[in-house]
């Protein structure tokens, strides 16, 4: 078994090419069209319920009415048929379309039908009223179309391979999207309309911006032509179905098969280090935050929430490590419960991305910083409490003075602003960059504050004077990266570009020690809890540890024997952290989205480290895997081992499933596709129903 993804579901198997498969609103039964028929599976054990029957021709489309209680169908025979989900009887036969219907589709509102014929037309047929609501000439030839959630616009593609959305009361076409090359099969709006999914003869499955018209992602896996796609009920997954006579199943953020993951998909952009509930918080630019227990390494829980593709820029604990607070692109700060993982407060002001956020010290108020504005937050009600409004530029940084009577602020107009946390009032504007500011730490004792710039200088600065003490020079580029010892006598800089730390004495200003030996980028620092150490990062994933007193590199990763080979090093640190009070292990997340923790072991006079664990990426791969007489498998999981090749017959007890073959035999003749044409003898139960009514 190879690949075998943690979470996977069986697939179904038809002995037919998969023509179109849907949900029903509800998300308990899925409809899929093999052929003919339309088979009808229950979502908890994927067993058939019903097979509907009595089209006599080769059904071409399928799909659940809105309150779920009846499936519809297209059929080659040029009729569209409505069933009773839950006899399977058919109820109405609408007659008059031209040619084959290929595909049909429900309106939100529960009263009209779409259906599209070879003939360049759509037909809107009123459910209500038995007629034919109205018809939509010169479409060109149309493969797909669907409704929006709101009924009141229809998506259909053309043969320039554009999806056109059209404004059913106007009678117009209300905005378009430019698709797949290789022409449509399928589109579907998401549950909120935002979104567009759409699969066609490329065997990919994309995914779009509805206003934007831009393509977020494109999904592969299938071998063939994707003939349906459309979303869960909740809009968090994908179905499609292909004529390689699978359904597949993905996840909306990741755009992978559906599976439980176990690292991020973007890249690592904060880490933060919960002592005690000795778990470290993760967030990406997959829009997620993870919990990791910090000893095994296991992925406790993912929260989701922050909207569409958001890069989640930066989380905070809570002092009292209850909470957490994450900030992203998408512009809203949200609160989070640790334990549960539920969302307490989505905080929303401000217009831009929101790049930075932080409790204050005591854990009663949040601080969010994005373009041009600071805003302070109640972190009970999530009320916004203040706006700081001052920055002519940016603010990429914002944070709380120790005491948490103070919060500073900065950006990209070369400014730092301190601010009264109280009265909202700004108490000093700090000039003297000559370029933005990427960095502002306050020292542990509050007094003193340091600022990194482009323009390649550090500085420190009397927060009770709002005067600048030193400047502090030798990077020969950009400053990216500032942190002040534990103890608060000592700073450390780091440049991206020059390759080099240094660390400067915060009394008198100067360098003592040029940390140089990185071949790559600078782009992450950390001191130990104790400051005896530091540990820095380059783009290449190589990692140093370094003595503080001496400026002695103690420890290499890629002059490791251990370690040198490890491919999955490479890719470079972003997010950084150290656990204990003791020195001995740090937690760092990558650009590959990976997150592991090291240990730190002193050997004598020499330093080693060693990861402890790392996260995975969710798959397992096992050679001649066999599951004879295992006991407690469910059946889902005994289909997913057969199809993954697993040898052997576990010991369990297989449940016959039960279906019903539902048939209409009086319905035999093939209908004529003329609306004077006589309709056939009918149950008592079918109506049928031409242009002409």
């Amino acid at each position: 078994m190879k690949d075998v993804q943690f979470g996977e579901l069986p697939y179904l198997k038809h002995d037919q090419g998969v023509a179109e498969c849907v949900y029903s609103p509800d998300g308990t039964s899925f409809a899929v069209l093999s052929g003919g028929d339309i088979h009808v599976y229950g979502t908890s054990n994927w067993d058939t319920t019903l097979i509907l029957s009595g089209h006599s021709e080769i059904v071409r489309s399928i799909g659940y009415s809105p309150n779920g209680d009846r499936i519809f169908s297209g059929s080659k025979d040029s009729t569209v048929r409505v069933w009773d989900v839950v006899t399977g009887d058919c109820l109405y036969i609408f007659i008059g379309s031209t040619s084959e219907v290929y595909s049909v589709v429900y309106s939100a509102q529960n009263n009209l039908i779409a259906s599209r014929c070879d003939d360049g037309m759509l037909r809107l047929w009123d459910l209500e009223a038995a007629c034919c609501h109205s018809v939509i000439p010169e479409c060109g030839t149309i493969s797909a179309m669907a409704f929006s959630p709101k009924g009141d616009t229809i998506a259909f593609d053309s043969d320039d391979c554009r999806v056109r959305i059209w404004d059913v009361g106007a009678g117009e076409v209300h905005s378009i999207l430019i698709g797949h090359t290789g022409g449509y099969y399928s589109v579907a709006f998401s549950p909120q309309g935002d979104q567009i999914i759409s699969g066609g003869r490329e065997a990919t499955v994309r995914l779009w911006d509805v206003e934007t018209g831009e393509c977020r992602q494109s999904m592969t896996g299938h071998t063939h032509w994707v003939t349906k796609v459309l979303f869960s009920p909740k809009g968090d997954h994908i179905a499609s179905a292909s004529l390689d006579n699978t359904v597949r199943l993905w996840n909306v953020g990741s755009g992978s098969s559906r599976e439980i993951s176990e690292h991020h998909y973007g890249t690592v952009m904060d880490l933060r280090y919960s002592p005690k509930r000795n778990q470290v918080a993760s967030c990406s630019e997959d829009s997620t935050i993870r919990r990791w227990d910090a000893d095994t390494g296991i992925c406790s829980r993912i929260l989701t929430g922050h909207y569409g593709y958001t890069h989640v820029y930066n989380i905070s604990y809570s002092p009292q490590e209850d909470r957490l607070v994450s900030c992203g692109s998408d512009g809203t700060v949200r609160l989070w419960d640790v334990e549960s993982g539920a969302c307490l407060h989505i905080l929303t002001g401000h217009i831009d991305p929101v790049f930075d956020v932080e409790f204050s010290p005591k854990g009663d108020q949040i601080a969010s910083a994005s373009h041009h504005t600071i805003r302070l937050w109640d972190a009970s009600t999530g009320e916004c409490q203040h706006i700081f409004i001052g920055h002519i530029g940016g603010v990429t940084v914002v944070t709380y003075s120790p005491q948490g009577d103070q919060a500073a602020s900065a950006g990209s107009d070369g400014t730092v602003r301190l601010w009264d946390v109280v009265t909202g009032d700004c108490q000093h504007s700090l000039k003297g960059h000559s370029k933005g500011i990427s960095r502002v730490v306050y020292s542990p004792n509050g007094n003193q504050i340091a600022s990194v710039s482009g323009d390649k200088t550090v500085r420190l600065w009397d927060v009770k004077e709002g005067i600048c003490t030193h400047i502090l020079i030798g990077h020969q580029d950009e400053v990216t990266r500032i942190m002040y010892s534990p103890r608060g006598h000592q700073v450390a800089s780091a440049s991206f570009v020059d390759k080099t730390v240094r660390l400067w004495d915060t009394e008198s200003g100067e360098c003592r020690h040029t940390l140089v030996g990185h071949e790559m980028d600078i782009t992450a620092i950390a001191y130990s809890p104790r400051g005896s150490l530091i540990a820095s990062w380059s783009d290449t994933g190589e990692g140093r540890l370094w003595d503080v007193a001496t400026g002695k590199c103690l420890w290499n990763l890629n002059h490791d024997g251990s370690t040198q080979t490890a491919d999955y090093y490479r890719s470079h640190v972003h997010a950084f952290v150290w656990m204990s009070p003791d020195d001995d292990s740090f937690i760092a997340g990558d650009g590959s989205g990976r997150v592991r923790r090291w240990d730190v072991v002193k050997e004598e006079d020499q330093y080693r480290v060693r990861m402890r664990w790392r996260s995975t990426y969710g798959q397992l791969t096992l050679k001649d895997a066999c599951v004879q007489d295992v006991q407690g498998l469910s059946d889902l999981n005994q289909r997913l081992l057969k199809q993954r090749g697993a040898k052997g017959e576990p010991r369990v007890r297989l449940r016959e499933a039960s279906t019903k073959v539902m048939t209409m035999a009086s319905v035999v003749s093939k209908l004529k596709s003329s609306s004077n044409t006589e309709a056939p003898n009918l149950p008592s139960t079918t109506r049928a129903i031409s242009l002409d009514e």
